[in-house]
């Protein structure tokens, strides 16, 4: 199941007979179980025999968007009380005058520094000052701060302080006070992005650990004993009971679960490359697929704040169909602000008067009014024109000019974020597939292929509950990090295998508690590297059996770390030294069930139907055809509308499809 913050999807996969089925349900903002709960219902599925239930929440995230997380006190080392505060230059942007760093989520006046100090290799200087922790936990309770986060310096190299912080933390504050201490929230240097990172979790946390206390509890209320697991920010879930443990990684739960069924879909292909695009009713999210995986970064932001941990590199915008058209300074503008589920667009007859990028879509006739959501609701399309129209007036366009334009500023906008992925980063879109999908992916998909110079679009099956499928079939994943700086002409062989073993062991621990059957495990292990005298690292995979004690061990992956270099950069130094930096173990469970797909066939009982469509200016007499009943192999030209119960795709005169055997379509975009 997919959270969103309009619809909440489901997909059901019965053991039994092997049916997959997807819906979606209303997301209930004010209490996000509800609209759970009736996304099960909806499918009556029986909630004693359900035997496991994955989910994507945006809780902590939207808490950030929001701001309306907890109030968070941090601790740190006594000197370092401005670290958070200064934070970096953005390099990226330096040259913006228009750029301001986000205000910090924790300000000056929270800050306590304490007493002790390690040395950089974790050796103690000074011993901690408890004293100096009781006084910091005193200021905790007479300001009624919710979390503390806890970031002493070079805990990375030694927790003993920030465990013994811990414990006086705990004498002296209530239990629904939360302590994160840094160390378990990112093992690795770099001061900026750890703080960071840890009070993020302490900020964030309490509302994700609240909701999944909520939706525990309601679950045994109603007889669901299969437990809860969470999607995770790297793309593999968790028990819910770990995820309340560390819940920063849950923070783009939701729309990594689509990246996950890229990879799937990619996979059960035989391909290796896709740009995949999720568009929703209030966001759109890009993400890649390269080389058979997800694109993942050992690092990255949330809304402009660093974050130390494996996450799948999504670029986010406010695009979706509930984005709202206005007129500003003379210019038409679409989004990010949206209609969201309540009232939403004025077609949902739910109150809305402004126009939105679904609106626009029904004027166009780009979707079939009868049959939107799977028939539960009909459009009313009367009132989308009289808010498109109502706008048009200030511009002197009439309703379908306008719908258009509403249309190509959108769809421009959706092309820009995936050229951050691909474009600034030396790749050329048109070596990939676009794999489109979410409740208005498959309806805006061929014009951002166009845009980008994209041939071929993916369609999958479900694609309007996409995310939660590749939930579905999702791994059970721990990513685990260690600090390990040493050039490589100091490099010891037996120390470095001691040190990936030891990480190896505890992410064997993990899985363990996980509940993980021993034959469904397995590890990957990294190293993070860089040359000498650089300051970022790229992430070195090892190869299945390769360990450090074998013969050339170090040539090899300093020969391998200059080949990612080339890839990323464009250019490689192989004759610089290099330098390890930092150790990575992925423990990975099997899901026992996996990705499934498989194609369903049944007579069009909607029967033959047409309906007027805009394209370029013109009204097409176009064909509604239902998904599940076009001919498998069978290429269609264009125009046409594709109608099924989560989406509607749509194909332009410009454009053909076709239907798979696996059960995708696969549409060719014309130049």
């Amino acid at each position: 199941m997919d959270i969103g913050g309009t619809f909440t999807d489901i997909v059901v996969h019965n053991t039994e007979t092997g049916a997959l089925r997807a819906s979606k349900a209303d997301t209930t903002p004010g209490d996000l179980t509800e609209g759970v709960l009736t996304a099960i219902a909806q499918l009556e599925v029986p909630p004693e025999e359900i035997l496991s239930f994955v989910h994507g929440t945006t809780q902590g995230l939207n808490a950030l968007l929001e701001r309306r997380g907890s109030k968070t006190l941090l601790v740190t080392t006594t000197g370092m009380g401005d670290v958070y505060r200064i934070a970096r230059g953005n390099r990226t942007r330096m040259f913006d005058i228009h750029y301001r760093k986000p205000e910090p989520l924790v300000a000056r006046e929270d800050t306590v520094e304490v007493g002790g100090r390690l040395r950089y290799d974790g050796s103690e200087l000074h011993p901690l000052d408890e004293q100096s922790v009781r006084d910091a936990a005193g200021i905790a309770r007479a300001g009624g701060y919710e979390a503390v986060a806890v970031c002493l310096l070079f805990s990375y190299a030694n927790e003993a302080h920030e465990i013994a912080a811990e414990r006086i933390l705990r004498e002296e504050l209530e239990d629904d006070v939360a302590v994160v201490l840094s160390h378990r929230v990112a093992r690795e240097w770099r001061e900026y992005e750890r703080t960071s990172s840890t009070v993020l979790e302490a900020y964030t946390g309490p509302v994700v650990r609240r909701y999944l206390a909520r939706i525990e509890d309601r679950f045994e209320r109603e007889g669901i004993t299969s437990g809860v697991q969470v999607m995770q920010s790297s793309g593999g879930i968790v028990g819910a009971g770990f995820a309340a443990e560390h819940p920063l990684q849950t923070l783009l739960s939701g729309p990594v679960g689509g990246t996950a069924g890229g990879v799937a879909l990619m996979q059960l292909l035989g391909r290796e490359n896709a740009i995949c695009v999720d568009m929703g009713g209030t966001s759109f999210d890009a993400s890649l697929v390269l080389e058979g995986q997800p694109d993942i970064s050992t690092d990255g932001e949330a809304d402009g704040f660093p974050v130390l941990m494996p996450l799948v590199n999504l670029h986010t915008i406010g695009a979706g169909g509930g984005s709202v058209a206005f007129s500003e300074s003379g210019a038409l503008r679409v989004g990010p602000r949206s209609a969201g589920a309540q009232p939403g667009p004025a077609c949902y007859g739910r109150g809305g008067t402004e126009p939105t990028v679904t609106d626009a879509n029904a004027v166009l006739g780009r979707v079939d009014p009868e049959h939107f959501a799977g028939g539960r609701f009909a459009l009313d399309v009367a009132a989308s024109e009289r808010a498109i129209a109502s706008l048009g007036d200030e511009f002197g366009m009439d309703a379908a000019d306008l719908a258009e334009g509403i249309l190509d500023i959108a769809n421009a906008k959706m092309a820009q974020a995936i050229r951050t992925l691909t474009v600034d980063h030396g790749r050329e879109p048109g070596d990939f597939s676009l794999v489109a999908f979410g409740g208005a992916g498959p309806m805006h998909a061929e014009a951002i292929a166009r845009e980008l110079g994209v041939t071929e679009v993916l369609i999958p099956e479900f694609p309007g509950a996409f995310s939660a499928w590749g939930m579905l079939g999702s791994d059970i994943r721990r990513d685990l990090s260690a600090q390990y700086y040493v050039h490589e002409d100091q490099l010891d062989a037996d120390h470095l295998g001691a040190a990936i073993d030891a990480l190896s062991a505890t992410a064997d621990a993990e899985l363990d508690r996980q509940g993980v059957a021993q034959q469904l495990r397995r590890f990957e292990r990294a190293i993070d590297m860089r040359y000498e005298g650089q300051d970022y690292t790229l992430t070195v995979p090892l190869h299945e059996g390769e360990e450090p004690g074998m013969p050339g061990f170090a040539a090899r992956i300093s020969a391998r770390y200059s080949e990612q270099h080339r890839r990323r950069y464009g250019h490689a130094t192989p004759e610089a030294k290099v330098e390890l930096v930092s150790l990575r173990v992925t423990g990975l469970g099997t899901n026992e069930f996996g990705h499934l797909t498989g194609e369903r066939y049944r007579e069009d009982a909607m029967g033959a139907r047409t309906a007027q469509v805009r394209f370029d200016g013109r009204a097409w007499e176009t064909p509604i055809r239902r998904r599940d009943a076009l001919p498998i192999g069978e290429t269609i030209a264009g125009p046409l509308l594709i109608v099924e119960d989560t989406t509607t795709t749509v194909v332009s005169p410009r454009a053909s499809i076709r239907r798979e055997t696996l059960g995708h379509l696969t549409m060719e975009v014309q130049a």
